[in-house]
């Protein structure tokens, strides 16, 4: 587990560098790209009572790979190593413990504790892995796939404005999440895999 943290808190740092050379100083409200990440989530996983609504889990679970990445950047300061936040985090996702929490409460739980004290819960977010059954395993998987995205979003205008966010009606996420049930997670192109993939059905 500890390795995989450490690769996804490299790859996040890169992807972050890649926005803003200086990243860390510029004290982004991380908390409030995590909460409004959770209203989407919530969005796919349906809460209105007075009509019908089938949760869409794949997409819910993609939110939450989401969360994670604006939770990682929360968690890192100015002399941040990351082989040590890497431990404190996996400490942190084994407090969890077998705290029960439905997804809607467990999203809830995060969002509030993100807007109070404008940071990241790790064990928080443990309890939304848990009510989401997305296993570290899954974590990492979808993290590294959704890393290829954004950096493939970057590349093609993303923060210009350019890049299309909708491919034949559908979100690129939706796009994503398709293409990560073709692929062989295994292989050790596996994030060269995923961008090429990404090329091939990209409209522009």
């Amino acid at each position: 587990m500890r390795q995989a943290l450490e690769t996804m808190l490299s790859m996040q740092h890169r992807m972050n560098t890649r926005v803003h050379q200086d990243w860390i100083n510029q004290n982004f409200e991380w908390y409030r790209a995590i909460w409004i990440e959770c209203g989407e989530l919530m969005d796919h996983y349906g809460y209105k009572w007075w009509k019908k609504q089938d949760p869409d889990i794949a997409q819910v679970r993609l939110e939450v790979v989401d969360i994670w990445h604006f939770g990682l950047s929360a968690l890192f300061h100015s002399d941040t190593e990351i082989g040590v936040l890497a431990e404190e985090i996996a400490s942190d996702l084994q407090r969890a413990g077998e705290a029960k929490l439905d997804v809607r409460a467990a999203t809830e739980a995060l969002a509030m504790t993100s807007l109070q004290t404008r940071g990241f819960s790790v064990p928080q977010f443990a309890v939304l892995m848990q009510a989401c059954n997305l296993s570290f395993d899954d974590l990492y998987r979808h993290y590294v796939g959704k890393n290829v995205l954004n950096f493939f979003r970057q590349d093609h205008g993303y923060k210009e404005g350019s890049y299309q966010k909708l491919w034949e009606g559908r979100e690129d996420n939706e796009h994503l999440a398709e293409l990560m049930e073709t692929l062989d997670t295994q292989s050790g192109d596996f994030p060269s895999d995923v961008y090429e993939a990404l090329k091939v059905r990209y409209p522009g």
